[in-house]
Order: structure tokens, then sequence, then C-alpha cells
């Protein structure tokens, strides 16, 4: 029995171009795949059969093989007969595509064997001047670092990694599976390409190992407490000369013996005497810069607050200062002589026999008491 002509298998002429080929045999091979016509030991015999001419006619020398001496110039060179991989003439055509949803195409890159280390994080607490004026600390912080011995490649010393052999440095590996070829990431060097024969004892092979390592942290002007600082590099070492990764500084700040902070704010409370409460006169308030005098006018009552602008935090985010806000508390005379008593008894029944109201708050807090009382009773 002859057998068919290659041309006409694929369905095209003598002198189709090579795009014609590989076009009719993508048409065909997709209509007779044994996957789509399960049991159908026809179109099974019809894939064969278009799986050969494409193997000859996609092949320069066979085709001039076949177009001067017919079948017998290819069955010669074991071009029909011999030892072609039909899988290799279907992937051929529909790699490229099939590779790219399952895995990749066959020039798809290595993935690299290095990898990122890990954010750290690290808490630092402050005192308020470091907070308002910035530091420079330095801490000592347990994490993964760079192998020395290795300088992060994870080799032994004076070895290096080796082309992988399972993949032959490809990252990948090629699986078959019905009708889909799939391209899978090579188990053996897992994507790199590449596999290390002699790791270094000291890391085991990853590149890195676990040391304290001291650190300098700047710290800003102005920083508050929950602000975050960021240095980049400074984290845990990457694995087999991967990038290092970041640390972040979360800030935190103690307690302060006279300021409270409100932002950018600062909050303090003044002591002063009675009589400088009644009289009026200058008291010597702190700020976080120094001393200032702050005048107290006369008949100032406990709880009135002053503004001192300006002095308070600058902002390390935008160029401006908080205020200073002072409270002044007055403060009640304590381990009195007789004298001095019999002064204050003096003062207070001139108060109470004046026709002038000398408290400013009484009339206001009666009249709250007495709508009170007025309340409970009804």
């Amino acid at each position: 029995m002859s057998e068919q002509d290659l041309y006409q298998t694929l369905g095209i002429e003598k002198n189709s171009s090579d795009a014609d080929i590989k076009k009719a045999y993508r048409k065909l091979a997709m209509k007779y795949h044994p996957d789509r016509n399960p049991d159908d030991s026809a179109a099974e015999q019809k894939f064969k059969s278009i799986q050969k001419a494409y193997a000859v006619l996609s092949d320069k020398q066979k085709r001039a093989a076949y177009d001067q001496f017919g079948h017998a110039g290819v069955n010669q060179q074991g071009g029909m007969g011999g030892g072609f991989n039909t899988g290799d003439a279907f992937n051929d055509i529909f790699g490229d595509v099939f590779g790219d949803i399952f895995g990749g195409g066959r020039g798809q890159a290595r993935r690299s064997s290095a990898q990122r280390g890990s954010d750290l994080r690290y808490q630092v607490n402050l005192t308020l001047e470091q907070a308002v004026f910035g530091d420079k600390i330095n801490v000592e912080i347990p994490s993964y670092n760079q192998c020395d011995t290795c300088t992060g490649s994870g080799a032994k010393e004076g070895t290096s990694a080796i082309r992988c052999i399972k993949c032959d440095g490809r990252g990948a590996i090629r699986v078959q599976q019905g009708f889909f070829t799939l391209q899978q990431t090579c188990p053996e060097c897992r994507g790199s390409g590449e596999t290390i024969k002699d790791p270094c004892s000291i890391c085991s092979g990853s590149g890195r190992k676990r040391s304290n390592r001291t650190i300098a942290i700047k710290i800003p002007a102005g920083v508050d407490n929950a602000d975050r600082i960021r240095l980049s590099g400074e984290g845990e070492a990457g694995i087999k000369g991967g990038p290092s990764g970041d640390l972040y500084v979360d800030v935190t700040i103690k307690k302060h013996d006279i300021f409270e902070r409100e932002g950018n704010h600062l909050i303090c409370t003044i002591p002063i005497s009675f009589g400088k409460a009644v009289l009026g006169g200058t008291v010597e308030v702190p700020t976080i810069d120094g001393a200032v005098n702050l005048s107290v006018p006369s008949e100032t009552q406990s709880g009135k607050t002053f503004r001192l602008k300006g002095k308070g935090i600058k902002s390390y985010r935008e160029n401006f200062y908080g205020d200073l806000y002072c409270t002044v508390q007055v403060e009640t005379p304590v381990s009195l002589t007789d004298e001095q008593k019999e002064i204050l008894r003096q003062f207070d029944k001139s108060v109470n026999n004046s026709n002038t109201d000398h408290r400013p708050n009484k009339k206001t807090w009666t009249d709250s008491v007495s709508e009170f009382f007025k309340r409970i009773s009804e």
C-alpha cells in the first residue's frame, strides 16, 4: 500500500511556506488530538500521520530529501520510521501557548535562589529631651546576618554554585500530561538553575547566621510617641546573597518630671504663692530650652492657664514650633507661726466684713448648689 503524500496529509501545496506548514499542522493537530477524540482509533492514526508529516516538512534537510526522493529519501534517514518523538512536534507548536498558562514558556527566566531578608521591628524608649532635640543611639539587635565565611553565597569557601543537573540550569522541567505539556519549577534547584554541591559549614548553605549586631539609630528631632523610623537595609540579611530587609524603629517616650506632651505642645503646672496670686508679680517658668520669666497679673485664680507661644516642640515633619501651656496652682501656706495665722484671721475678717465681693466664684458656686438641692428635693 502506497504511503500518502505528506503535503496532502497536511492539506497544503508543495510550495507552501514554513508558516503555512505550521499553521496547517496546528489546525489539524488540535482537531485530531487523542485527548479530544477518546476511543477513536481512526483519529489517533490520523494524528500520528499529521505528526510524522510535520516532522519531515518542518525540517529543511528532511523536506529537501522528501521533495527529491519521496518517502524513500526520509525513510533512509530514519525521519519517519526511527526516533521521532510525536510530543516534540506538538510542543514545538503549542509549547509557547500552553507554557505561558501552565508555568511559563521555554524562554522563562530562571528564578533566583536569593531571597530578601525579613524586616525587623525594634522599640526605643526615649527621654523627652532625646525626642525634642534628636539623638544618635546604638542598639544591639539579635538577627540573621550575612555569613562572614561564605560572604552570603552559601557555598563552601573556595567553591561556588554549579549548574543544576536535573534541569540543565533552566530552572524548570517539562511534564507531559495528556493534551498539555506543563512546565514546572525544578524541584532540585527550586527554579534558580543552580545547586550548591559543597555548602558552607558555618551557615549550612543559607548564606547567613544568627548573631547580635550593633546598629546606630539616628533619632530625628521632634519625634513623638508611636512614630516609626525606617532604616533601609538594616533588617535581616537575605538568603544566599539576597538583599537585606528593613529595620522599623517604634518610638515611645518616657514620662517627664515637669512636662506633659500633646503633639508639639508642652503642658506644665506652675505653683505660685497666695500673695503673688493676689498681688501679681513675676515667676520663673521652665521651658525645654531653659527658664523664662512669666508675668502673673494680680488677682490670678488657681487653674488659670498661660500660653507661651513658640515654646513647645519643633515638628520634624513641618517647620513650626508648638506652644507651652502653663497652668497656675495657688499654694495654700503651711507651717505658719501664730503671728502669721493671726494676720490671716484679721485679713479674712476684713474681707468678709467688706461690702465688696472679693470672691469671684462664690455667686456662681452658690447658685449651682442651690439649684442642685432644689432638683433633688422635688
